[in-house]
């Protein structure tokens, strides 16, 4: 008799095991499925973001997908570009914008081109002056083609807004980039 006890005792020890064992793995698949990474995956709430926080924008014309592109923007580059958005737009009144290759771009009534695009990265905002060599003072950013100019807008920067107003007004009147 005492070895029929051990023998079900034993089975009891097992089947308890097994049953901790279960109840864990269970347990691990009911919090992996609800990590904050995982709920991020499945849960799109708006448009994502690529690498470097610049959202994905499906391309369009007009000022809906520029504001949805803004609208998208992480942390405090939404605040900045929505600034420099309304000043352009005081600029240059009837401004033509359209997003492209995940970009704003902006160009000037009249003219099929662009003179401005806009494009975040994981650190700063890039401006493109699509030409920018022409522009006085020149901006700053150095470029592989000779003809444009770039300004980074960091999260600690004051933009001279009357500089970029200079800057706005100035590149609307050239020739723009084809695209």
């Amino acid at each position: 008799m005492p070895a029929k006890t051990t023998s079900r005792k034993a089975s009891s020890v097992v089947k308890k095991a097994a049953s901790k064992a279960a109840a864990k793995t269970t347990a691990k698949k009911a919090v992996s499925s609800t990590s904050p990474r995982k709920a991020a995956a499945t849960k799109q709430d708006g448009p994502k973001l690529l690498s470097g926080g610049n959202p994905q924008i499906p391309k369009g014309h007009g000022d809906e997908p520029v504001q949805a592109y803004i609208a998208a923007m992480p942390g405090w580059k939404r605040d900045a570009w929505r600034r420099l958005d309304a000043l352009i737009e005081k600029t240059v009144p009837d401004v033509r914008k359209a997003v492209k290759w995940n970009s704003p771009l902006y160009g000037a009534p009249g003219d099929e081109g662009w003179f401005l695009g806009v494009h975040c990265f994981t650190r700063y905002i890039k401006v493109s002056f699509f030409r920018g060599a022409s522009l006085k003072p020149v901006p700053p950013g150095e470029s592989k083609m000779a003809h444009v100019r770039y300004l980074d807008i960091h999260e600690d920067d004051a933009v001279d807004e009357v500089q970029f107003a200079t800057w706005i007004r100035q590149a609307s009147k050239l020739p723009g980039e084809k695209m």
